[in-house]
């Protein structure tokens, strides 16, 4: 048997493996699909590509997924869910409002910074004005646990007379993400024009710490009662 062969015929079997081991096999998928749309968009990923790149076949891929825009909704659904995972397995109950907001604001600055092909993924999507993201199933329903956890806290710090009483879960969860998102987003143009590195690590710290500063100040400002 020549190296070639035995070349194909490893990978042969490894795409055996993997079709016997469906939900890895779209897991795979989903990861390699996520940083080829992430760096080319939806126009320029190319299927081929992908499924090259996951060992697998554009048979598969489109068994799987349908076509190239049902699985560029798929990438989407699961980079929004992964955020929302992160979110439930954070005890806030337990915690004083305060630092339940600050916990929360920093549990996404940590997400976003660690997840930049994410980040484009949403700058993507909004070139394309949400066209995809608003036929992905149940999109909006993984998003509700997120607010809720927002409400109560809210809830808790007004009740208190800590937070004031004329804001929302949403006002708050815009806050955080538009901080979070322009970090990542906008980090090198910000370079570019300023010299000043907004992913930089010495200046991690000052920032990661000014976001709860800055979502707490407005909190904590007196609203309309």
């Amino acid at each position: 048997m020549t190296r070639g062969d035995a070349t194909e015929k490893t990978a042969t079997q490894e795409r055996v493996k993997r079709t016997r081991n469906p939900e890895k096999t779209k897991e795979d998928i989903l990861r390699v699909a996520m940083k080829e749309f992430a760096d080319k968009g939806l126009a320029g990923a190319r299927i081929d590509e992908i499924a090259a790149k996951t060992a697998t076949t554009k048979r598969m891929l489109y068994y799987y997924f349908g076509d190239k825009d049902g699985l560029y909704r798929a990438v989407l659904q699961r980079a929004y869910e992964e955020i929302r995972y992160e979110e439930s397995q954070l005890d806030v109950d337990h915690l004083d409002p305060t630092e339940a907001i600050r916990a929360l604001a920093e549990l996404t600055f940590d997400h976003h910074e660690a997840h930049p092909d994410f980040i484009r993924l949403v700058a993507i999507e909004n070139t394309n004005r949400g066209a995809n993201l608003s036929r992905a199933e149940g999109l909006q329903e993984t998003q509700t646990p997120a607010i809720r956890t927002l409400e109560k806290i809210l809830q808790r710090g007004q009740d208190a007379g800590t937070f004031r009483a004329d804001t929302t879960a949403l006002d708050i969860h815009m806050l955080i993400s538009a901080y979070c998102v322009f970090r990542v987003a906008n980090r090198y143009t910000f370079k570019a024009l300023f010299d000043w590195d907004l992913t930089g690590a010495e200046n991690r710290p000052h920032l990661r710490t000014m976001l709860g500063d800055v979502v707490l100040a407005y909190l904590q400002q007196p609203g309309k009662l």
